[in-house]
């Protein structure tokens, strides 16, 4: 009889250490539930002929965080984004899918030049796609762009889009 309350109290014990590392991983989009990524120490630098134009940005660097992107997440502040960063140039598909609010979708080359700016819609399946080979993408609420004047041409600075652009930190 001892041995088999030990066996329960270690099964219980093992459950309870599962409960706990499983409830600690971040949430993403797999379990409905918004990602938050933390925000980096340096804000990103947006270089615009009406001026600079600084945001607070979340940086989603592996494929695990760039799937999961802003799924769920219902409001952020004008001045707060996610940056999307790749491992190589190449053309990236974006949709709207259980992303409640719409989005502007910034586009950058690996030097850190818009190539493009494009809306996306609330729930869409609709693929957003800049049609040239990209090295970022920078998600901001919509409507940001335009407010800020942001353009394509204009540049964008922080130190991960200048070490992927081999320029050292901006």
């Amino acid at each position: 009889m001892t041995d088999r309350n030990w066996l329960t109290a270690g099964a219980l014990c093992a459950a309870i250490v599962l409960a706990a590392y499983f409830g600690a991983l971040k949430p993403s989009s797999a379990d409905g539930r918004a990602m938050m990524l933390p925000v980096d120490p340096t804000p990103l630098v947006a270089v615009t002929n009406s001026g600079k134009h600084s945001f607070s940005i979340e940086i989603a660097d592996t494929s695990d965080e760039r799937e999961a992107g802003l799924m769920f997440r219902k409001d952020m502040a004008d001045d707060h984004g996610m940056l999307f960063v790749f491992e190589r140039p190449g053309e990236v598909n974006f949709w709207m899918k259980n992303t409640p609010m719409p989005l502007d979708l910034v586009f950058v080359g690996q030097d850190g030049r818009i190539k493009a700016i494009k809306r996306g819609e609330p729930e869409s399946e609709a693929i957003v796609s800049p049609g040239q080979p990209v090295r970022f993408v920078l998600e901001l609420k919509a409507g940001t762009a335009a407010k800020d004047g942001l353009k394509d041409g204009d540049l964008l600075r922080h130190p991960a889009i200048a070490r992927a652009s081999g320029a050292g930190s901006n």
